[in-house]
């Protein structure tokens, strides 16, 4: 609340004042990147877009490049790729976000920078048209203000983003705002599971509990997840290695080569998902479930830690061990180097 000036009765209003990027951020990868990357700085960025984010990793190797910041998106599994600049825009950081996202196999994509020039804008909203509906760009400029003597306040403004995403981002908060009985249902579940996986030490990191019939749990490699599926209307849970980038058919059959030594290991025959029209695949268990059943959750939490700690086991140094299709290698070794 303003302070009232006690000899006019009248409230003393401070008057805001920009503060320079440099003044609290001297350095883009010393200190702006470590700032963002922190969880309340990184759910400010998240809520001016509409995105639950969660970081996976500062400074990612891609290829002989560094990614600022790689996230992910909590409601979806997927990954989000951010490039941090703290002066105008230039083609060098436009290159760099295309090098990285193609390598990370990134969804969303945002660029950071204090100005966007008119031509980096145009560039955005032209890859937004052209790209699949499932990739999105966007283009933020951060400002620092405060008042008086006040510390510096962030504030990031939107100057591109993905066509129709007021829409889409409508529709999602449809989907987890106004909640069906089943949408405040299925977050009870999830949240009790969070906690009895917590509660038990369990190394496998729960995602924040949503109304959707999954839950996504990084295995520590991009394009690649563990998810644990309550689905009421196939009366069953699932515990799947989801694979969702652009080498998810090649890792699936690299796994594949391993049919027989991950099945003895897993102790049972998993499904092999690998739909022709699709580009993503799915290895899982499943076992039959009532998910409206509350006395049976605690079974039914206590099997799928039991798998999902299993598929981390067997899954996890297979999928570090897989190397990048030949192909790749060959045009990584032949790509200019983006400075």
């Amino acid at each position: 609340m303003a302070a009232e000036d006690e000899a006019t009765g009248r409230f003393c209003l401070g008057r805001l004042e920009r503060v320079s990027l440099r003044d609290a951020w001297p350095d883009e990868a010393g200190h702006f990147t470590p700032w963002l990357a922190r969880a309340e700085n990184i759910a400010l960025l998240g809520d001016t877009i509409g995105l639950d984010l969660e970081v996976e990793a500062r400074e990612k190797g891609v290829g002989p490049f560094w990614a600022d910041i790689v996230c992910q998106d909590t409601a979806t599994g997927q990954k989000v790729l951010i490039e941090n600049q703290l002066e105008q825009t230039d083609h060098t950081h436009l290159g760099q976000i295309l090098t990285y996202a193609a390598g990370l196999g990134a969804a969303t994509i945002i660029w950071i920078a204090e100005r966007f020039q008119e031509q980096h804008q145009a560039a955005l909203d032209w890859l937004n048209r052209v790209t699949e509906e499932d990739v999105h760009f966007f283009g933020l400029e951060i400002e620092l203000w405060r008042i008086g003597d006040s510390p510096p306040a962030p504030k990031f403004n939107i100057v591109v983003k993905p066509n129709d995403w007021a829409k889409m981002i409508s529709e999602r908060g449809k989907q987890e705002g106004e909640l069906t009985e089943g949408g405040a249902q299925r977050i009870e579940y999830w949240t009790a599971f969070r906690e009895f996986m917590q509660q038990e030490g369990s190394h496998v990191k729960c995602q924040k509990p949503g109304p959707q019939h999954w839950m996504v749990h990084p295995i520590g490699k991009s394009g690649i997840h563990l998810s644990s599926i309550a689905s009421s209307g196939l009366s069953e849970i699932r515990v799947e290695l989801s694979l969702v980038d652009r080498f998810a058919k090649w890792n699936f059959e690299q796994l594949e080569r391993e049919k027989q030594a991950i099945s003895g290991e897993l102790g049972a025959e998993p499904t092999w998902h690998n739909p022709p029209t699709k580009k993503s695949c799915r290895i899982y268990l499943r076992r039959a479930a009532d998910i409206g059943d509350r006395g049976d959750w605690p079974k039914q939490h206590a099997w799928l830690r039991e798998k999902l700690e299993l598929f981390y086991r067997v899954f996890s140094p297979r999928i570090q061990n897989i190397q990048v299709p030949p192909e790749e290698v060959d045009a990584e070794e032949t790509d200019e180097t983006v400075p």
